[in-house]
């Protein structure tokens, strides 16, 4: 094979040259690849509206055919979907760079993923349209991310002793954040800096976000505290896990403390 032709969302661009991009695309097919987008800044008619962070573009890829290890020809890029009304707001933009550099720091070239895909696919769809909160719908992608990632919290049962949250007399629990874990009051000895207190109502909404059908999404209804726990829960989480600190979550934050 030669050639392929695939949908793709775009996650990372950076200019190569003067006249070149470097792009990494999340594509429905073939999971994250990295191709050479030549003379991108000139060609209107191959990328006309498109190559946008986060877009959703049909592209059409080259194999190289003298250097075997070299990247991807990006041949053309039809825009598909540019989701523009994120683009107006710049809290959902946050959001949304969020999103794809998580993914594009995580995800290994050429691993399918298409649940993935499809879980930004509807992120960025529901972002754009405004039917769910956007708070909700990144609480919904973390959570369903690190599902699909392999690295779930245990936010259901005490670890130790195997009490579900509903059995639990407390109404703040502890959730470790080296072992991914809840841990009952009765079980907890020492509290490692490394975790924080979480209302159980909040942890019993993050579980059903979890293990409920995607497109029952609009009817989740969280309470200010619990978006605000369950933010500081999973991103913290996921900061920790992945032992890095993202810029766009940054930027998320600080937008988060002016608006």
């Amino acid at each position: 094979m030669t050639s392929f032709s695939t949908d793709a969302i775009l996650l990372k661009k950076i200019e190569y040259g003067d006249h070149d991009f470097i792009i990494s695309f999340l594509t429905e097919s073939k999971g994250k690849i990295s191709v050479i987008a030549k003379n991108a800044k000139k060609s209107i008619k191959r990328f006309s509206g498109a190559l946008d962070l986060f877009s959703v573009n049909h592209i059409h890829c080259t194999f190289p055919k003298k250097k075997k290890d070299g990247l991807i020809i990006l041949s053309q890029a039809d825009l598909e979907n540019g989701f523009v009304n994120i683009r107006y707001d710049v809290l959902k933009t946050a959001y949304a760079s969020f999103w794809v550099e998580l993914i594009h720091f995580w995800l290994e070239e050429d691993k399918v993923q298409s649940d993935l895909y499809d879980l930004l696919f509807f992120s960025l769809d529901a972002l754009t349209t405004g039917g769910i909160s956007k708070e909700v719908i990144s609480l919904l992608f973390q959570i369903r991310f690190m599902k699909i990632s392999g690295f779930s919290p245990n936010i259901e049962i005490c670890d130790i002793c195997k009490t579900m949250v509903d059995g639990m007399e407390q109404k703040n629990i502890w959730f470790d954040f080296k072992e991914g874990r809840i841990i009952c009051q009765n079980c907890v000895k020492t509290r490692s800096k490394y975790g924080m207190t979480v209302s159980k109502g909040t942890l019993k909404q993050l579980f059903w976000m979890n293990n409920s059908d995607i497109n029952r999404a609009d009817r989740m209804k969280f309470s200010n505290l619990a978006i605000k726990e369950g933010e500081m829960l999973l991103e913290a989480f996921i900061s920790f896990h992945m032992g890095r600190e993202f810029k766009s979550l940054q930027f998320l934050k600080q937008i988060r403390m002016e608006s």
